[in-house]
């Protein structure tokens, strides 16, 4: 049976949106041909509950192979004892997490959503405050850096079960040996979820929490480049727990398919191609954020040491993220509001916006095209230059660094 011609529009007409424009979106990025391939292949008709060589189906020998290499692989780049390669989702590697380590209502002191956290720390709507009693720490209101000071009086006083480290919006360099110190005084296991510094990580270019904490979390699709999907890493000693909570505890047959392409991406990061790739997103966002200080723009923590960026849009432009947001989108530059620590803005709207150097750095740009997205973002959101002026100009970027040239549904 042929593809389904609105699936296979709509597939094309996303491979022309993605291609036709800066993407900015700090948790997104391009996957490899290999990666694809792996994603859309004859795994995804087989079903493997349980582990590799331990399976509650038959006919797994040859995606035990492949979840074996991912596994091993993974160990390798992160110097992590123990690696559980089949969450489906970042948020799904944190709730076994949890699982394994905290029976509910236990308490955990995690970082504020508002203060860049994720929603899987705590937040109330979120299963994760719902089970768990969540206190949260923030950032310095002068320099917007994590408050230790803070992290530490707070875990003396609330006494956590556990300490979560790692942030959804935080351009920082996070110190895990003070998060480390901290849980030790206060008799905490030490969690990190670093799912949007993984590639970082494996690179070299950001402390690696494996070698600290009790159990690491994370995405596998964001600076890691791969399947869109989760992991958990962890100590030797906690193995057996931490297997028992993803399977049977919070999920039944891993996407085998996915995890084919988790493992392929796992391999790519393994080459000195992606170190450099790693070092230049760096060297991307210091570029863009060093043309947006130079404009007048209040940057969260005045840098970054990642490939993240929040900064002020309401004070320098008289707009709220919301609509600074919907502005650089109808020229081609897709970005997310962000609501900023101390924000006065509601969610909907906020303050700030999100930046990530990740995507394009994939696509092939240095700083110097960073620095033209850079002037491109200030015309626009000052709205001193025709916009459709500034949309030919991200369309010319684009042009000159395609996407994917060998497919077309």
């Amino acid at each position: 049976m042929k593809l389904n011609e609105i699936i296979k529009q709509s597939l094309n007409d996303e491979l022309n949106r993605q291609q036709n424009h800066i993407e900015l979106i700090a948790s997104e990025n391009y996957v490899s041909e290999a990666v694809l391939i792996a994603n859309g292949s004859i795994f995804t008709n087989k079903y493997a509950e349980g582990y590799p060589n331990r399976r509650y189906y038959g006919g797994c020998k040859f995606v035990d192979q492949v979840e074996t290499l991912g596994i091993e692989t993974a160990k390798k780049l992160f110097e992590a004892e123990h690696v559980n390669i089949q969450p489906h989702s970042g948020s799904q590697a944190n709730a076994a997490a949890y699982k394994a380590f905290l029976k509910p209502n236990d308490k955990v002191l995690a970082m504020d959503l508002k203060a860049g956290g994720h929603l899987t720390h705590g937040f109330e709507l979120n299963f994760s405050g719902e089970i768990y009693n969540f206190e949260f720490y923030g950032v310095n209101k002068d320099t917007y850096y994590i408050d230790f000071e803070e992290v530490r009086k707070k875990a003396l006083e609330f006494k956590p079960n556990l300490i979560l480290a790692g942030a959804s919006a935080y351009s920082r360099e996070i110190d895990f040996v003070k998060f480390r110190k901290i849980a030790d005084e206060v008799g905490a296991y030490l969690m990190v979820d670093m799912a949007h510094i993984a590639g970082l990580v494996a690179a070299k270019a950001h402390p690696n929490p494996c070698l600290v904490a009790d159990v690491v979390t994370t995405t596998t699709h964001k600076t890691l480049r791969g399947a869109r999907g989760g992991m958990i890493l962890c100590k030797a000693k906690y193995a057996k727990k931490v297997d028992s909570a993803v399977f049977p505890g919070t999920q039944g047959g891993p996407l085998e398919h996915l995890i084919a392409g988790k493992t392929q991406a796992l391999i790519e990061a393994s080459d000195q191609s992606f170190v450099d790739y790693a070092n230049q997103v760096i060297k991307n966002a210091k570029a863009l954020c060093e043309v947006l200080i130079e404009n007048d723009i209040f940057v969260l923590t005045n840098g970054t040491d990642n490939h993240l960026i929040n900064f002020e849009v309401k004070s320098k432009f008289n707009i709220t993220g919301k609509q600074a947001e919907a502005i650089l989108e109808s020229i081609g530059i897709v970005c997310n509001k962000e609501l900023l620590p101390f924000d006065t803005e509601s969610s909907v709207n906020t303050s700030g916006l999100r930046v990530g150097s990740a995507a394009m750095t994939t696509r092939g740009f240095k700083e110097n095209e960073f620095k033209e997205v850079g002037r491109i973002i200030v015309d626009a959101l000052n709205q001193n230059k025709d916009l459709e002026v500034l949309k030919n100009e991200v369309k010319n970027l684009c042009d000159k660094f395609p996407i994917y040239e060998n497919i077309k549904y």
